[in-house]
């Protein structure tokens, strides 16, 4: 049973890293919300392209409040911030009652 234990292990390694780096690429978009980058600028396209489909029903859903600041990234924070400590955390203590 050892080797599903070191597949949860791996697999929550896996999903945290994969968490930070998207949490990452949502806070440069952020970022580049604040100035006018290049549209065409390929890793702008990137950043975009990632981050749209996880914004955009956010956005959808999320009334736009005072001034007319955007607050999904914010949510989406928050959402990998409760991935990182719920699921993470649970797939690693998971994995040792089977090492």
């Amino acid at each position: 049973m050892f080797i599903i234990g070191y597949f949860l292990s791996a697999l929550a390694t896996v999903l945290h890293y994969v968490l930070t780096f998207y949490l990452f690429i949502v806070l440069a978009r952020a970022i580049l919300s604040w100035v006018s980058p290049d549209p065409y600028n390929p890793i702008v396209r990137f950043i975009h392209n990632v981050t749209e489909p996880v914004l955009s029903p956010i956005r959808t859903k999320l009334p736009v409040g005072f001034s007319g600041i955007d607050l999904s990234p914010l949510i989406v924070f928050l959402v990998i911030i409760f991935l990182q400590k719920f699921l993470v955390n649970t797939l690693i203590r998971l994995s040792a009652t089977f090492v």
